[in-house]
C-alpha cells in the first residue's frame, strides 16, 4: 500500500481535493447551483449552526452522490453494544480484566462493528450526556459495510493490529501507539491484517479538545501540528450485492443499502410531440441538439420513467473533495511532549492528558483521555509510583504494550482495569516495597511501555459483559493488597534512610 499523506493540526480549517479531479472544491461559495465535475454538496454539522465560532465545527463534502441516497433503516441485532447501565447491580470493587480473548478466524469471521463489546458507561444518549467504553475484537475487514455513530465521538485506540480506516474524508492508517477520533456522524469502514484488538471510548453531546494548558504556557502536552487529518479520497464503484450502511442511534443498531438510483430528467421529443418526462443526473445531450433539454429518441424507444430507474449498489466513501473543520483524525502517542516533576512530589496524572470532552462545569470533565508514556523520573526523597489514591473521577485504565509501573504483574496488554467513584487504588505490595527503599537516582520510566487512562467525572456502571460474559474479570485482583503490612513506627518519626 502506497504511503498515505495528511494535513497538519488540530480542528483547523482545512480543505482537500483528490488530485484525480483537480478543482472540484467550488470557489468563493459553498453550494453552487452546479458543482464541479457535477457532485452534490453536502454540509456534514457537527455543533449547532449558532454555536460561538470558536466551537462551531462543519464540514462541506462533494460527493458523487448525496449520503441520503439509501433505503430505509431497519433494527438489527445489536450484539455486546448496549447503553443499558442498569443490566446488573453496582460492583464498587476494584475491577481487573485479563487480556480480552481475539475470536478466531478459524472459527467465525468477526469485523470491527460485530466485534464491539460495551464493557461499561454512564449516562443519558438521549439528552447528549455521558459516555461509553467498548472494547473491539476483531480478525476480518468490513467487506462492503459503513458505520456511522448518531450518539457521539470515538475515541479509538488499537492494541494489536493496525487500522486502515476509510472515512468520508479519506483514508488513515492507525497503528498501536496512535490514536484516531472519528467523530459524530461520519461514516467509516476498517480494515484489519490480523487479529485485532483495542478500546474505544465514546462521548455523547461533546467533541474531544487538547486541554488548556494554563500556566505550562503556549507548547506542550499534544502539540496541535502533531495531529494528522485525511486528504481526500474517492471511489466509485459498484458493489454487486449491496453495499451497507449501519448506524448507532439511541444506543441500538441499523442497517441500510447505499444505492444509486439513476434518474433521469429528459424531455422526450418524437415528431414535435412531448411524449413524457422521465429523470436523470449525469446523462450529456446528443451533439447538434439546439434544445440542451431535449433528447430524440426512435418511436420504438421505451420510456423510462422514475419508478424504473436502474440501480446500482455504490460504496459511500464518493467524496471528491471537502472543505471545513470538522473532520477525523489520528495522533502518535510517541510525539506527546511530557512534563514531569523535576524536584519532589508528583504532579498530579493531568499533566498527562492528550485529549478532554469538557462537561459544562469549569475544570471538569465527562471524559480525559491521559497516557502513561516513557519518561524520566528525577522526584528527589519522593515514592515515585503513583501514589496511593481516591478519587471522584472514575479511572479506566488500559495497555498498549509492555508493563505498568505500579502493577508489574496481571496488569497485561489487551486488558484493563476499573477503579470506580471513591474506591481506593494504588502500587501493589512488590511495588510499595521496592520503591521505598530503592536508592533513588535519575532513570527512565516506562520505556517500551504506553498504559493509558479514560478518566470521567461519571460514575461509570459495568455492563453483563464485563462483568460475566466476557470472562476475562480478574476475580484475584484484589489480592494484589493482600501482602501490605504496617510500617508504623510510633517512637521513632524519623523513618530509615535506604541505602
Amino acid at each position: 500500500m502506497a504511503e498515505l499523506k495528511y494535513i497538519s493540526g488540530f480542528g483547523n480549517e482545512c480543505s482537500s481535493e483528490d488530485p484525480r479531479c483537480p478543482g472540484s472544491l467550488p470557489e468563493g461559495q459553498n453550494n453552487p447551483q452546479v458543482c464541479p465535475y457535477n457532485l452534490y454538496a453536502e454540509q456534514l454539522s457537527g455543533s449547532a449552526f449558532t454555536c460561538p465560532r470558536s466551537t462551531n465545527k462543519r464540514s462541506w463534502l462533494y460527493r458523487i452522490l448525496p449520503s441520503v441516497s439509501h433505503k430505509p433503516f431497519e433494527s438489527i441485532d445489536e450484539g455486546q453494544v448496549t447503553h443499558n447501565w442498569d443490566e446488573v447491580d453496582p460492583d464498587p470493587n476494584q475491577l481487573r480484566w485479563k487480556p480480552f480473548e481475539i475470536p478466531k478466524a478459524s472459527q467465525k469471521k468477526v469485523d470491527f462493528v460485530s466485534g464491539l463489546h460495551t464493557l461499561c458507561g454512564a449516562g443519558d444518549i438521549k439528552s447528549n450526556n455521558g459516555l461509553a467504553i467498548h472494547i473491539f475484537l476483531c480478525n476480518t475487514s468490513m467487506e462492503n459495510r459503513c458505520f456511522y455513530n448518531s450518539d457521539g465521538d470515538f475515541l479509538i485506540v488499537p492494541q494489536k493490529g493496525n487500522l486502515l480506516i476509510y472515512t468520508e474524508f479519506g483514508k488513515m492508517l492507525v497503528q498501536p501507539n496512535e490514536i484516531c477520533v472519528i467523530q459524530r456522524g461520519m461514516r467509516f469502514s476498517i480494515d484489519v491484517f490480523e487479529e485485532t484488538r483495542g478500546y474505544i471510548l465514546e462521548v455523547y453531546g461533546v467533541h474531544f479538545e487538547l486541554p488548556d494548558l494554563g500556566p505550562i504556557g503556549a507548547n506542550g502536552l499534544a502539540n496541535p501540528r502533531d495531529f494528522l487529518i485525511p486528504i481526500a479520497w474517492y471511489e466509485d464503484r459498484q458493489v454487486p450485492g449491496g453495499y451497507t450502511v449501519i448506524n448507532k442511534y439511541q444506543g441500538k443498531l441499523f442497517a441500510a443499502k447505499q444505492d444509486r438510483t439513476r434518474k433521469y430528467y429528459v424531455r422526450i421529443a418524437l415528431k414535435s410531440q412531448v411524449l413524457g418526462v422521465g429523470t436523470f443526473r449525469g446523462l450529456l445531450p446528443s451533439p447538434g441538439l439546439t434544445n440542451p433539454g431535449t433528447v430524440s429518441i426512435a418511436s420504438s424507444s421505451r420510456l423510462k420513467l422514475p419508478g424504473e430507474a436502474s440501480q446500482q449498489d455504490v460504496s459511500p466513501f464518493n467524496v471528491v473533495a471537502w472543505h471545513g473543520n470538522y473532520t477525523p483524525y489520528k495522533y502518535n502517542l510517541k510525539n506527546f511532549m511530557v512534563i514531569n516533576s523535576v524536584a519532589f512530589d508528583h504532579a498530579d496524572p493531568s499533566i498527562f492528558t492528550v485529549l478532554t470532552a469538557k462537561s459544562v462545569r469549569p475544570g471538569v470533565a465527562i471524559a480525559d483521555f491521559v497516557i502513561f508514556p516513557p519518561r524520566w523520573g528525577v522526584a528527589d526523597k519522593t515514592f515515585r509510583p503513583p501514589y496511593y489514591h481516591r478519587n471522584c473521577m472514575s479511572e479506566f485504565m488500559g495497555l498498549i504494550r509492555g508493563h505498568y509501573e505500579a502493577k508489574q504483574g496481571g496488569f497485561l496488554p489487551g486488558g484493563g482495569s476499573l477503579h470506580s467513584t471513591m474506591t481506593p487504588h494504588g502500587p501493589d505490595a512488590d511495588c510499595f516495597e521496592k520503591a521505598s527503599k530503592v536508592k533513588l537516582a535519575p532513570e527512565r520510566i516506562a520505556d517500551g511501555t504506553m498504559a493509558f487512562m479514560f478518566e470521567s467525572s461519571l460514575s461509570l456502571a459495568v455492563t453483563k459483559w464485563g462483568l460475566k460474559a466476557s470472562r476475562c474479570l480478574d476475580e484475584n485482583y484484589h489480592k494484589c493488597w493482600e501482602p501490605l503490612k504496617s510500617h508504623f513506627t510510633p517512637n521513632s518519626r524519623n523513618p530509615a534512610e535506604p541505602n
